[in-house]
């Protein structure tokens, strides 16, 4: 998986299952677009990924999140619930705001 922190005034967490930087979805009037020079940062272990989530999460981080396990990982680090996860073109994701 990767994770790219993009500092500001609030960061920006961006995570992604490895197989989907690059790639883009479309279904119906809606795309995702998993642009390597937004998504791919760090390539890192679920664990890592996990630890990073909840760390970020204590600094009111907005989070981008796309792909299966990804999101699966949010939902174990209570950054988001399964009702706040999207689908486009079977692929899930999420977009939180602390």
């Amino acid at each position: 998986m990767f994770v790219n922190i993009i500092k500001s005034y609030r960061n920006v967490v961006a995570v992604c299952d490895k197989e989907l930087i690059g790639k883009r979805f479309e279904e119906g009037k809606f795309q995702l677009d998993v642009k390597e020079n937004f998504f791919k940062g760090k390539e890192v272990s679920e664990e890592e990924v996990l630890r990073i989530m909840k760390n970020m999460k204590l600094e009111d981080s907005t989070f981008n999140i796309v792909g299966k396990k990804a999101v699966n990982i949010a939902i174990k680090a209570e950054i988001i619930t399964e009702d706040g996860v999207g689908n486009i073109a079977n692929i899930p994701f999420a977009l939180v705001l602390m």
